[in-house]
């Protein structure tokens, strides 16, 4: 039997489905706060926010020195075998989004 190895050398999700998942959580997230999270560098966080915002997935406001982000949660997945099911319904697939309240919480 194959043990679980502690390495993260990889993950399900690309960089820029953490970075969506974050903008979701936090839309005004500073693009710093933003790469630390995802566990990139800042200009690779800048370069992810171009490509969501090229295609569509996000749009930004200026809210005086900040940023505020918008998610088209409507826009369609990327990859052909996805592309049937819709950015919103991943955000909350692997989001905390509509999730029902643990009892212990309660």
């Amino acid at each position: 039997m194959a043990t679980r190895s502690n390495s993260r050398s990889w993950t399900f999700l690309t960089n820029h489905a953490h970075v969506l998942l974050v903008i979701a959580s936090t839309p005004d997230v500073r693009v710093r706060d933003l790469a630390q999270l995802v566990g990139v560098t800042e200009r690779t966080a800048l370069q992810i926010i171009d490509d969501l915002e090229a295609d569509g997935y996000i749009t930004r406001e200026r809210f005086g020195r900040r940023n505020r982000y918008h998610i088209d949660r409507s826009h369609p997945l990327r990859h052909p075998l996805e592309e049937h099911h819709e950015i919103g319904a991943l955000l909350q697939a692997v989001s905390h989004e509509g999730a029902e309240p643990d009892p212990a919480d309660l």
